[in-house]
């Protein structure tokens, strides 16, 4: 079946999920939907990507429409400002070439560039606006889409934000560390680090300049958002392991809750992706309560004041794209050639990294 009823390509496909990966309730129950500024959208996102020289021009035009990084954006903010929605997308794309460094630096043995690197993003977390011009066009490019993403609410908000990356990025620097020693963590301690890798707050936090408002912390933590937040992040993280096990495998990767299933716990393969495709079902199931906990505590904020209305559309415009990031997620990993494994000359090579950029000899 076609992910979108206007596909977001220019020969539109059905696009065959393989029946291991393949979740029907996402499917019927979680109707796909798609920001009206998406072809825009991707054009801007490759002209920002060659601006600033995070891939090659010739990557760019052959790979970067392909790897659908604007069409996961553009399927879970809905309802954002197109200048939003456009910074949150250059950074999601920025995000996954640091991904791509990262690996490289791994695979290639490059622990001082890496440190560095990592000393470097701290810093431009902080102070984006002196790092514009930086000589390493990935700590440039990162100091731009945060400083856009700065610009939409108050500093309440970025200080928070800065605070959730930095933990990103120390969270990364581990996975740098067991990566070079081979320490595959235990299942417990892997889900720790992935909420962590996989920036479960940083993409709620970017719910809120979607909605326009900033949400006051007795709202973000409180267990019925919350609950409903967390379960949207961890069914991506899931999800995006079943998937990339075996490109994982591959890259000779130790981050993976079928890895960790694996190693510490003596299953097969055949039952670690079992397990992990049932704690993917299991979170949604989970969700589609949570959310409904949710919207009643939304409704709940509408008191009669200007503020408790406020408050309370944008609560149930962050849970109704909670919902959108199940859809989006399901089908950006059916799409995206990022995990296209089948296809690459070298499995453990994606075609679109640049080794050259990156610092390769």
């Amino acid at each position: 079946m076609p992910a979108f009823p206007h596909s977001t390509t220019s020969t539109p496909t059905a696009i065959g999920v393989p029946p291991s990966l393949s979740l029907p309730v996402i499917e019927t129950a979680f109707p796909r939907q798609l920001h009206p500024y998406w072809p825009r959208l991707q054009e801007k996102t490759r002209i920002w990507l060659l601006e600033k020289r995070l891939m090659p021009a010739d990557k760019v035009e052959e790979y970067a429409d392909g790897l659908c990084y604007t069409d996961l954006m553009a399927g879970y903010y809905i309802g954002a400002p197109d200048e939003v929605l456009q910074a949150i997308a250059d950074y999601s794309a920025w995000f996954f070439v640091w991904d791509d460094r990262h690996d490289r630096d791994i695979v290639h043995g490059r622990p001082a560039a890496w440190r560095r690197l990592r000393f470097r993003l701290h810093l431009a977390l902080d102070s984006p606006r002196t790092h514009l011009h930086h000589e390493d066009s990935l700590v440039a490019g990162f100091a731009d889409s945060v400083l856009r993403l700065y610009s939409f609410l108050p500093q309440t908000w970025n200080t928070r934000f800065a605070r959730h990356f930095h933990q990103v990025i120390e969270a990364y620097d581990r996975e740098f560390r067991n990566r070079t020693e081979g320490v595959v963590p235990t299942v417990e301690d892997y889900l720790a680090l992935r909420r962590l890798t996989f920036a479960h707050w940083i993409w709620t936090d970017l719910l809120e300049p979607t909605a326009g408002c900033e949400l006051p912390d007795g709202i973000r933590k409180h267990p019925a958002y919350r609950r409903a937040a967390l379960l949207s992040q961890e069914f991506a993280a899931w999800y995006n392991d079943l998937c990339s096990l075996p490109k994982e495998i591959a890259g000779d990767e130790v981050h993976n809750l079928g890895i960790s299933l694996i190693k510490h716990q003596g299953l097969t393969l055949e039952e670690a992706v079992a397990e992990v495709r049932r704690r993917v079902e299991e979170c949604v199931d989970e969700f589609l309560v949570a959310e409904q906990d949710a919207l009643r505590f939304a409704d709940d904020l509408a008191d009669g004041t200007v503020r408790g209305k406020e408050l309370s559309a944008a609560v149930r415009a962050c849970v109704c794209n909670m919902r959108n990031w199940f859809s989006t997620v399901y089908w950006f990993h059916h799409e995206s050639g990022r995990y296209m494994v089948d296809s690459w000359d070298d499995r453990s090579t994606p075609p679109y990294v640049n080794n050259e950029a990156a610092g390769e000899k």
